[in-house]
């Protein structure tokens, strides 16, 4: 049965990781909604092109159960992530993130995504391929240099060029 999915798009967002997932999604098939992890539903790409997405991560927060997967798209906002850590929408976000690891929905994530995953308690014990930057931060899932990893509901791809090295297996799942 196909599946449903949660996108979460960071602002800026990473447009040509983004874009992949959603060109993947929309050529198989697969019903998506995207969720912009800001205030308003206006975001940008880090190179600039402004986009309007379908709604924002705190209307995502206590509706996971409408989805079967989430996709995190990274973005530029990461490096500053720690200093925004407390604002309320990446605070929503990583709830959402751990709802979905708590009730094993697939989760799907590039370049922090497993990072992400890990600090959300979501992929403890699993293997997750991070941005080598982001390597060190990892804590309780296994962290390695693979292009991409797929370790039970988990999929990550180290940086957006790996994403079409994982997204077959992404497409397969969700179909």
């Amino acid at each position: 049965m196909e599946k449903n999915v949660a996108i979460i798009a960071v602002n800026p967002v990473n447009g040509s990781g983004l874009f992949q997932y959603l060109e993947a999604f929309y050529e198989n098939g697969i019903s998506y909604k995207v969720f912009a992890v800001a205030e308003t539903k206006e975001i940008s790409t880090n190179s600039g092109i402004a986009i309007r997405v379908d709604d924002v991560i705190a209307n995502l927060k206590g509706n996971e159960d409408q989805f079967d997967a989430l996709v995190f798209a990274c973005g530029d906002a990461m490096p500053v992530f720690s200093e925004n850590a407390s604002a309320p929408y990446n605070q929503d976000m990583m709830q959402v993130i751990a709802t979905f690891g708590q009730k094993d929905k697939i989760l799907i994530g590039h370049c922090v995504g497993g990072m992400l995953f890990d600090f959300a308690g979501a992929a403890s014990g699993k293997k997750v391929a991070v941005h080598p930057l982001a390597k060190s931060a990892v804590q309780q899932a296994i962290a390695t240099d693979k292009a991409y990893e797929v370790d039970s509901n988990i999929y990550t791809a180290q940086t957006e060029n790996t994403i079409v090295d994982m997204i077959g297996k992404v497409v397969e799942v969700l179909k």
